[in-house]
């Protein structure tokens, strides 16, 4: 019997002791020995709960116990997560984790730890909830060369941006409502801001393209400019706004960047709403691929970390092959990304054209007679910011997504 400790009894921590409950006898099956939850570290108490009979205060209960050879890390945040997964890595016990935070600031040292004492540090829930995308760049796309990873890597804000696009709510009516329904945090700076999304995109990019890639590096911009008009010119082209993360080799490097996009419907994420998340991986062979699912929620994030557990029990003292390097990858600027960019602006079509140059699907709203609403020609974001600081009457933009990001 191999026996497990759970680090944190919030949401996924719970999850992971009710999947291990639930789906004890398939487990056992597929692993060929059972599992055993012996310990739940946490500070607060759980009376008349399953948690109770297995609950510690203590970490040293577990750093020390010989028979624990796996323990799940689901407390969140940098402390104290990685003095704990430090030290238990050190110990040669293996560590899977939901904890995107750490995996984002330190996951390169802890894995190479991990492998330093024959020990696992795996982290497939830190990205995209109960979606395997980790595992599928690590196993099912070994043998391509990932040209682009981007997706929707955030549930709150993707569930805030539908509910504008389909209620017609407003940005503040909208976040009220995901934190009514338990959809976002009293302080939901992370997601509407898109830090989480950042963090994300840079753990999938550093897997997708065997460097690492600093979270600190990735140009980053959240949806709180994002309001009722812009949606509505949006959903007249027939297009919709999303928050992606994206990274994608170019002949001149490799960029990173998360913001709201403009994306129509020949991109398979427009159809990605809700608190629902989805991953686009393209490789040189295999072409557009597809990964879509629960990004958040106690038991699908759950499933995907005893996934991971389930690996570490069937691999005992032998550090699995993951391609997470610690040689840093150095990003071009952003400023040099040519893309086409949705415009609204206060004047005439010939004074736009007369900035920006040919403009395409101007489209004008009812009751805002004084503006309208255009896509420019693919242009550098340079050249672009350029033209916007060269004319006043550029109300708000967004970047559009190109046709070839989106085959």
């Amino acid at each position: 019997m191999a026996k497990i400790a759970v680090m944190g009894c919030g949401t996924v921590g719970a999850g992971v002791i009710r999947v291990f409950s639930m789906n004890r006898d398939e487990i056992t099956r597929r692993v060929g020995e059972e599992i055993e939850v012996k310990y739940a570290l946490d500070l607060r108490e759980f009376p008349g709960t399953p948690i109770e009979k297995i609950l510690t205060h203590d970490f040293q209960d577990i750093l020390n116990d010989p028979e624990v050879s796996v323990v799940v890390e689901t407390m969140g945040g940098l402390k104290p997560s990685y003095q704990f997964t430090k030290q238990l890595l050190e110990a040669g016990k293996s560590v899977c984790t939901s904890n995107k935070e750490l995996v984002a600031e330190h996951g390169v040292e802890l894995r190479k730890i991990a492998v330093e004492h024959n020990a696992n540090y795996l982290f497939e829930a830190s990205c995209g909830g109960g979606i395997p995308i980790i595992r599928t760049l690590n196993a099912s796309l070994t043998g391509e060369k990932i040209e682009e990873v981007t997706g929707i890597l955030n549930g709150t804000t993707n569930y805030i941006l539908t509910n504008m696009t389909e209620e017609g709510k407003d940005f503040a009516e909208a976040l009220k409502e995901a934190q009514q329904k338990g959809y976002a945090e009293l302080h939901p700076e992370a997601d509407i801001e898109g830090y989480d999304a950042c963090r994300k995109i840079a753990i999938l990019s550093s897997l997708a393209y065997g460097c690492h890639i600093s979270y600190k590096d990735v140009a980053t911009e959240g949806i709180t400019n994002v309001d009722d008009t812009d949606i509505e010119y949006v959903k007249a082209m027939n297009c919709r706004i999303k928050l992606l993360g994206t990274s994608r080799r170019e002949k001149n490097g490799t960029w990173a960047l998360v913001a709201p996009m403009v994306i129509g419907s020949e991109n398979l994420l427009t159809t990605v709403d809700g608190v629902m998340n989805a991953v686009l991986v393209k490789g040189n062979a295999v072409g557009t691929t597809m990964y879509y699912g629960s990004g958040a929620g106690s038991l699908p994030t759950a499933s995907a970390v005893v996934g991971d557990v389930i690996e570490c029990v069937k691999s005992i003292g032998t550090p699995l092959r993951l391609d997470y390097s610690s040689e840093q990858l150095q990003l071009m600027p952003v400023d040099e990304v040519e893309r086409p960019f949705f415009v609204r602006y206060r004047g005439t079509e010939a004074e736009a054209v007369n900035t920006f140059g040919p403009i395409r699907h101007a489209r004008h709203l009812e009751g805002h007679a004084d503006e309208f609403a255009f896509i420019t020609r693919k242009m550098s974001e340079k050249q672009f910011r350029d033209c916007v600081a060269a004319d006043a009457r550029v109300i708000k933009w967004f970047r559009r997504g190109k046709k070839e990001e989106q085959e």
